[in-house]
C-alpha cells in the first residue's frame, strides 16, 4: 500500500491518461455534489421548522377562547366565552398526571416609565411555569415565583429591549418603574429566542394583575406543558379530550371551533415530522439514484481502462510481475481517483450551500447544511464501489496469460 514505486506508477498512469482520469473523477464528484446539495436543502427546511417553534416548548398546548358561532342549550350565538380561575384549577386538578407545566395568562397593554423615559409595552400576567413554556432566559435577577403570587406582589420582569429603552446602559435590576401610574419593582431582566417582539414584553404575577386591573378572576388563556413522557399520539389524544371536556364545562357546542380551541404542538410536531420523513425518503431515493449512476459510471470507465491496459498487463506479467501487484495497482488508482473526486464534490457542495444559504431564506430554507456523517457515508460507498469496479476487471485481466494479453488489440 505504501510502496513508493507503485505510487509513482499510479501517478504516471493518471498523468498519461488525463481524460480518462477526469471522466472517472467527474462521475464521482458530480454524484457527491448533487447528494450534498439535496441533503443541504432538506436540512435547511428542517432548520426553518425548528426556528418557527423555537420560541415555545415543544410540549406546549394553548387553550384560547372567543365568541360562539353556534347556539347551544338555549344559549345564543355570539356569546363571549370567558375563562376564569376555576377553569384553570379544573385543568390543574383533572389532568394532574398528564401535565408537567401550567400557567394562565392575562394580556394587557401598559405604559411604563422611568424618570424621563417611557413607552408602551405588552404585559403578560402569568404563573411561574410560564418561564419554561415560553423558554424565557433570565439574564439578571429572577422570574416570578409562588410567593409573588400569594402576596400579589407589585413586581415585574422586563425584557432586554425594555431595559435598553428605559435605562440604556445603566443598571435596571431592583429599580422601581411606573406602570400605568402604579410603582413596580424590577426583579428580573430576560432575553428570548423569539426575537425583538418577545424581548419587549413584561411579566408580572397574574394575581397582581387580576387585583389591580379589574379586581376579578378572569384569564385570557391557559398554557399547558404536557408530560414529555407522552408519545405524540397520546399527547394529541390528551389535547382532544381536554378540548371536549372544556366545551362541555363552558356550555359550548361540540363543533364550535371559534368559541374554544386547543392548539396542540404535538399535532404540529407530528405533521412536521411526517413531512420531513417523506422529504428525506424522496431525497434518499434521488440521492441513491445519483450514487447508483456514479457507481455505474465508475464501473464502465474502469472496464474500459482495464481493457485498454491489457497489453500493458501482459508485458508486466512477462517481466515477472505477480497478478496481485497488478490488481493492487489498479485498485489503488481507482480508490485514489474516487477519494479525491468525492472530496472535491463534497467541498464544492458545501461551498455552494454556504454561498447561497442567505438567499434561500425567502424560500423557507434556513442555514442549509449537510451532516458530515451522511456525505462521508456516501463517499465511502462510492470509494468501495470504485474499489470493486477496479478489482473485478483487474482480477480478470491479471489471469490472462502474457502471450494472450500481448496479442490483444
Amino acid at each position: 500500500m505504501f510502496d513508493i514505486d507503485r505510487w509513482r506508477e499510479i501517478f504516471q498512469s493518471i498523468s498519461k491518461n488525463k481524460l480518462r482520469s477526469v471522466m472517472s473523477g467527474f462521475t464521482v464528484a458530480f454524484a457527491i455534489l448533487l447528494f450534498t446539495l439535496l441533503f443541504g436543502i432538506v436540512s435547511g427546511l428542517s432548520n426553518s421548522f425548528k426556528d418557527a417553534f423555537a420560541d415555545d416548548a415543544q410540549n406546549s398546548m394553548f387553550v384560547r377562547v372567543w365568541k360562539t358561532t353556534k347556539p347551544y342549550k338555549g344559549l345564543q350565538t355570539g356569546r363571549r366565552i370567558q375563562l376564569k380561575n376555576n377553569d384553570f384549577d379544573y385543568v390543574k386538578d383533572e389532568y394532574d398526571g398528564k401535565i408537567e407545566l401550567l400557567t394562565a395568562r392575562v394580556n394587557r397593554n401598559v405604559n411604563i416609565s422611568y424618570k424621563n423615559n417611557q413607552d408602551n409595552y405588552s404585559l403578560r400576567a402569568v404563573h411561574p411555569d410560564h418561564q419554561f413554556l415560553e423558554k424565557t432566559i433570565i439574564d439578571e435577577g429572577r422570574y416570578i415565583n409562588q410567593r409573588d403570587l400569594k402576596e400579589k406582589a407589585k413586581v415585574i420582569v422586563i425584557g432586554r429591549l425594555v431595559k435598553e429603552d428605559l435605562f440604556g446602559e445603566k443598571p435596571a435590576l431592583w429599580k422601581r418603574v411606573n406602570v400605568n401610574g402604579i410603582s413596580y419593582q424590577i426583579i428580573g431582566i430576560f432575553s428570548d429566542e423569539g426575537g425583538d417582539n418577545e424581548e419587549r414584553m413584561t411579566y408580572m404575577p397574574i394575581t397582581t394583575a387580576q387585583m389591580i386591573y379589574g379586581n376579578n378572576d378572569e384569564i385570557n388563556s391557559i398554557n399547558i406543558g404536557y408530560n414529555p413522557d407522552l408519545s405524540l399520539d397520546e399527547a394529541i389524544a390528551f389535547g382532544n379530550k381536554l378540548e371536549r371536556d372544556l366545551r362541555k364545562k363552558l356550555n359550548i357546542h361540540p363543533d364550535d371551533q371559534s368559541a374554544l380551541r386547543v392548539q396542540n404542538m404535538a399535532e404540529a410536531n407530528k405533521g412536521v415530522g411526517s413531512f420531513m420523513l417523506a422529504l428525506y425518503f424522496i431525497v434518499i431515493f434521488i440521492g441513491s439514484g445519483t450514487l447508483v449512476a456514479g457507481i455505474i459510471g465508475i464501473s464502465n470507465i474502469m472496464i474500459f481502462v482495464i481493457k485498454e491496459r491489457t497489453k500493458e498487463f501482459g508485458i508486466r506479467k512477462a517481466l515477472g510481475a505477480q497478478p496481485s501487484s497488478i490488481v493492487g495497482m489498479v485498485v489503488q488508482e481507482s480508490v485514489l481517483i474516487t477519494t479525491i473526486a468525492g472530496y472535491l464534490g463534497l467541498s464544492l457542495g458545501t461551498y455552494i450551500l454556504s454561498q447561497i444559504g442567505d438567499s434561500l431564506e425567502d424560500y423557507f430554507i434556513t442555514n442549509p447544511s449537510v451532516s458530515p456523517g451522511i456525505v462521508i457515508g456516501a463517499t465511502v460507498v462510492l470509494i468501495l464501489s470504485g474499489l470493486i469496479a477496479g478489482y473485478v476487471p483487474a482480477k480478470r485481466a491479471a489471469k490472462i496469460k502474457p502471450i494472450v494479453a500481448l496479442r490483444a488489440d
